[in-house]
């Protein structure tokens, strides 16, 4: 597996290489459902054999939490859907 590289790319428009490795932060309010529900949204967009490691984090006061998912991503397309689905979904206040 090879991390993302920036400016490396044939086609000068793509900043990064792909397939790589890429680390997903999802910010939103705590839940113990909040993670089930990010996973969900990744899967719809990853391959079945796709792998995620989630680093979980809530905030001091408790109210937050933040989900760093690392994966294989596999296009620029799969990655703005990735990031639409997250945008669009009720239960993530942000994504990085």
């Amino acid at each position: 597996m090879t991390q993302c590289k920036v400016g490396e790319s044939a086609d000068s428009d793509e900043l990064m290489v792909f397939p790589c490795e890429y680390g997903l932060k999802v910010f939103g309010l705590e839940s113990e459902h909040f993670e089930q529900h990010v996973l969900e949204i990744l899967r719809r967009f990853c391959p079945e054999e796709t792998c995620f490691k989630v680093q979980k984090n809530v905030s001091k006061k408790g109210k937050y939490q933040s989900l760093t998912v690392t994966f294989t991503a596999q296009s620029r397309e799969q990655m703005d859907q990735i990031y639409q689905a997250l945008k669009d979904s009720e239960h993530v206040v942000m994504s990085l």
